[in-house]
């Protein structure tokens, strides 16, 4: 079978012809429905369908007039929690007449980067990215075409324009102080990928053991977060320090897999080992011991974005805000 030709797509006049109006009254019908009468609305709807009708945005996009689009980054497609992120972005840009093109880069800056200029060329109206550390060449190009811009999930020092997110050295710092609030002394930081987040979430760690005059007990892989990685750590983690009584990790999945391997073991958790986790995972309230997790705005922190982003493209948004959306505590059973 021969494939369609781009040439065989429906056009603007064939819907037109088949409605018998003018191409420019379907061109103003698909930009506002409002603006036509509502019976020749109906008709252009039902023409639409009829016939298959496919917009073609490339002549707005080309004459650098609004694209209607938003490019989305995202540094992993595995990782549930930008899942919730997404929808977030999602249910603003609907409800605002916006596309969203999301763009995968697997925590890997040359990568963000070619994944920006591929968007760019596109010529979306702005971009929502969920890193704060870029190539020096994708900060020229975003400075060269003028788009505003979120950097999301962390709160950066010097953001680009827009920055929302949360403290994530706070936050984990309040973990582990809970940690030693419950009397242990023993206590690990089990940290995959060693992107940002988990380093920053390190830093909080550290604090709190140092204030503490414990000692530092990193158990890291660079290897991305899963459960399946809990029993490897966990394992090492016993073998390193014996005394073992507390463990902080950086991701549910992660506390999850920890806890079932410490299970598997004969370690009760929470009276011989604790454990608390990180993004408050609708799995690690199933499980029992319910886990203790850091709960993390995400879905909010899409939201949020997305409604900064486009009230900066429709000029009610003047200046830069950094908004913190700050962050929980669910207390569970597993300390």
């Amino acid at each position: 079978m021969t494939p369609p030709s781009k040439k065989n797509r429906p056009t603007l006049q064939d819907v037109a012809d088949l409605v018998g109006i003018t191409k420019m009254t379907v061109s103003r019908y698909l930009r506002n429905p409002e603006s036509v009468a509502e019976k020749t609305g109906q008709k252009i709807a039902q023409a639409l369908e009829d016939i298959g009708y496919i917009e073609n945005r490339a002549p707005a996009m080309l004459s650098k007039s609004s694209s209607k689009a938003i490019g989305v980054l995202l540094p992993s497609l595995s990782n549930q929690i930008f899942a919730s992120f997404v929808q977030g972005v999602e249910k603003v840009t609907k409800e605002r007449g916006y596309e969203i093109l999301i763009a995968h880069f697997g925590y890997d800056e040359d990568e963000e980067e070619r994944k920006i200029a591929s968007l760019l060329a596109y010529q979306v109206d702005g971009l929502i990215l969920t890193e704060s550390h870029h190539t020096k060449r994708t900060l020229q190009m975003i400075k060269n075409a003028n788009v505003p811009v979120v950097e999301t999930m962390e709160l950066p020092d010097n953001p680009i324009d827009i920055a929302v997110g949360m403290d994530h050295a706070q936050a984990a710092y309040m973990a582990v102080k809970t940690l030693i609030n419950a009397g242990r002394k023993s206590i690990a930081y089990f940290g995959a990928r060693l992107d940002t987040r988990t380093k920053l979430r390190m830093q909080g760690y550290d604090k709190a053991l140092q204030e503490a005059g414990l000692e530092l007990k990193h158990i890291l892989t660079t290897e991305r977060s899963s459960s399946l990685l809990s029993s490897a750590l966990l394992d090492k983690a016993l073998h390193t320090y014996p005394d073992l009584d507390g463990v902080f990790c950086t991701n549910d999945d992660i506390a999850i897999g920890t806890i079932l391997s410490a299970q598997q073991r004969g370690i009760e958790v929470p009276t011989q080992l604790s454990v608390i986790g990180y993004n408050a995972l609708d799995l690690g309230q199933a499980i029992r011991p319910r886990l203790s997790s850091i709960k993390t705005p995400r879905y909010e922190i899409g939201a949020t974005s997305a409604d900064l982003l486009i009230q900066r493209l429709q000029g009610t948004l003047t200046t830069s805000p950094k908004v913190d959306l700050g962050y929980n505590l669910i207390q569970g059973e597993s300390v």
